[in-house]
């Protein structure tokens, strides 16, 4: 029987290249390694916990978001793709669960103290964004989730999961498998000023990026700061167009690339070139796919409702469950 897989992103904007390293390529392996049973959805309940106040772009951003994971591999054939929003037994099992969950299991997760700390343009003094933990539990367990796919600064999140629905578990009967992190190894993909990838940085290079966007962007991605002339050797390990060829090229050419960076055999102004030649030849086929799928948001929207009618025959099915074990 195949391990159930769960895991969601936040409709918040473009999706850049980070997130394609750090998710979406794992996400793509799981669904092809025959071993797993994919469910993977648009967390837009999720971004309302920070960005309640915007909600305008929302559906255009779960709409595009899609597209780019469509774009990179993910088949509606093999993966079940769904927006959260859409099946309501999510809320209700939230609500549910927010009735058993002790309030300083929220107050000490790290990830909510940090973006309390990180986002101080937003007041997120709010009972949503506290209790978001209680709604990302409901969202994998309803499809009892054996697997979610996380790197290291996620475990805080998968651990109270688990603690949530052992306590359910424990106060009715068992109705929901304990699910583990799968760890994943996220690369070191820095955005183009030498810092975190991020869209509020605006230092990101997005999957949609192609052509003279992109060219500019690997343009003016930083390099060696130590370097300051073209016949000064440089060091690669401190550089990120390197990080970035370790990712787009050849293995072969890497080394080369390694070797004359450290000689000066070659400069930054040609490296960044040859980086370009090859993202765009990597990128190539998600592109292409991309742009079909804009010429068909039809097929994209059938596709959304075919994983949604899926995705609720399920949580459906665990409601069920929980009502009678609930005795309600």
């Amino acid at each position: 029987m195949k391990k159930r897989i769960l895991s969601g992103m936040r409709p918040t904007g473009k999706l850049h290249l980070g997130n394609l390293q750090g998710a979406l390529k794992n996400w793509v392996d799981l669904q092809n390694d025959g071993r797993h049973d994919c469910f993977y959805f648009v967390a837009d309940w999720h971004a309302l916990t920070s960005d309640y106040s915007t909600p305008d772009q929302l559906r255009e951003h779960s709409l595009d978001m899609v597209i780019d994971w469509l774009s990179v591999g993910l088949d509606p054939e093999r993966s079940t793709l769904f927006v959260q929003s859409a099946i309501k037994e999510h809320a209700e099992l939230y609500l549910l669960l927010g009735m058993i969950t002790p309030l300083p299991w929220l107050e000490r997760n790290p990830t909510y103290k940090e973006m309390k700390e990180e986002l101080t343009e937003k007041d997120l003094g709010t009972y949503g964004f506290l209790g978001y933990p209680v709604l990302q539990a409901a969202d994998i367990i309803i499809y009892k989730g054996q697997g979610v796919p996380v790197g290291v600064d996620q475990l805080p999140h998968v651990e109270l999961t688990r603690e949530i629905a052992r306590r359910f578990n424990f106060l009715y009967r068992e109705v929901f498998p304990v699910p583990d992190p799968l760890l994943t190894q996220v690369p070191k993909l820095l955005g183009i000023d030498g810092r975190k990838m991020s869209k509020s940085y605006g230092n990101s290079i997005y999957i949609a990026d192609e052509g003279e966007e992109l060219k500019t962007k690997v343009s003016a991605m930083f390099t060696d700061p130590q370097r300051m002339r073209r016949k000064d050797p440089g060091n690669p390990d401190i550089c990120n167009v390197y990080s970035f060829h370790q990712l787009y090229t050849e293995e072969t050419e890497v080394a080369q690339i390694n070797t004359d960076c450290r000689t000066a055999g070659i400069g930054c102004t040609d490296c960044k070139k040859r980086l370009y030649e090859r993202m765009l030849l990597a990128m190539s086929p998600i592109h292409e796919r991309r742009n079909h799928y804009i010429q068909h948001l039809d097929d994209v929207r059938s596709i959304i409702e075919q994983g949604n009618q899926k995705a609720s025959v399920v949580a459906k099915a665990t409601m069920e469950e929980v009502r009678e074990a609930m005795k309600i």
